[in-house]
C-alpha cells in the first residue's frame, strides 16, 4: 500500500478555509489571534454580520479521509525512543523525531528508522561533533561498578 494520495479539491479546501480569529484581536495587543467563540450579547461577529470574520463551523472541516495527514500522504508519528518505531509500516507511515530528544537517541532513532525503512521527516543534523560522540546502547553497559 502506497501513502494516500491527497486530491487536488481536498487541497484547494485547505487553502479556502479562512483563519479563524478571535473577535477584534487585530485591535488590541491584548488579545492573541487564538480562536475563541464570540459570545457577547450584541457581538456583529456572532450575529454573522457582513465585514466580519467568519466563524468556525463543521462545514470547513477537512474529509475524514483525509484528516492527520502529512502533506506527502503519510500518516505522521511523532517518536521519543526506539522502540516507538516497532509495528509502524513504511509504506504507510513517516516519523517525527520529538523535540525533547537528545542528539545520542535521536542517532539511535535515525539508525533504527533507516534499518526498517521508514521516513524520517527531521533527521538528525551531521556535524563533527555528533559523528565524534560514541553511540553507547544500554544494553552494551555493564553494572555500575564493574
Amino acid at each position: 500500500m502506497s501513502p494516500i494520495k491527497i486530491p487536488r479539491w481536498v487541497r484547494r479546501l485547505k487553502l479556502k478555509r479562512p483563519e479563524f480569529v478571535r473577535q477584534e484581536s487585530w485591535r488590541y495587543v491584548r488579545l492573541k489571534p487564538n480562536w475563541r467563540r464570540p459570545r457577547g450579547k450584541d457581538s456583529k461577529m456572532r450575529l454573522q454580520l457582513k465585514g466580519w470574520p467568519p466563524l468556525v463551523k463543521v462545514g470547513y472541516r477537512t474529509p475524514r479521509q483525509y484528516r492527520n495527514l502529512h502533506p506527502s500522504g503519510y500518516k505522521e508519528v511523532l517518536v521519543y525512543r526506539p522502540e516507538d518505531l516497532q509495528g509502524l509500516d513504511p509504506e504507510i507511515h513517516v516519523i517525527r523525531i520529538a523535540g525533547s530528544v537528545g542528539t545520542r537517541k535521536r542517532l539511535l532513532i535515525a539508525e533504527e528508522a533507516k534499518r526498517l525503512g521508514l521516513k524520517v521527516l527531521n533527521p538528525p543534523r551531521t556535524v563533527e561533533k555528533v559523528e565524534e560522540v560514541e553511540i553507547v546502547r544500554p544494553e552494551e553497559v555493564g553494572e555500575v561498578g564493574s
